[in-house]
């Protein structure tokens, strides 16, 4: 079962990016913070690691992904069948996103 489900290096290398932009982020958020406060005393938080990731949690991410996409792909279908057209477009993933999310 696992041939059908999404590579874990690939995940993990999304989460990465992910993760580096947030700290890019926070990094650029707090320098621009500092400049309009009084320097404090022995306050510093130590940056959080990007580099990895429990092979479990990606396992578990990716499975995560896998069932969303499927169900996502599933409504869709039930929403094409039932116009009567035998091909899902994008307006019928627009159509089931909100509830999806929801569901999610």
């Amino acid at each position: 079962m696992e041939d059908n489900t999404f590579d874990p290096d690939l995940i993990h290398a999304i989460f990465k990016l992910v993760w580096t932009r947030r700290a890019l982020e926070r990094e650029k958020n707090e320098g621009a913070d500092a400049f309009g406060c009084e320097v404090g005393g022995g306050t510093s938080k130590k940056p959080k690691s990007t580099s990895s990731a429990n092979g479990n949690a990606l396992k578990l991410s990716c499975e995560l992904l896998r069932i969303f996409i499927t169900e996502a792909v599933q409504r869709a279908a039930t929403i094409a069948e039932a116009e009567g057209v035998s091909k899902i477009e994008a307006t019928h993933l627009e159509r089931i996103l909100p509830q999806l999310l929801l569901d999610f």
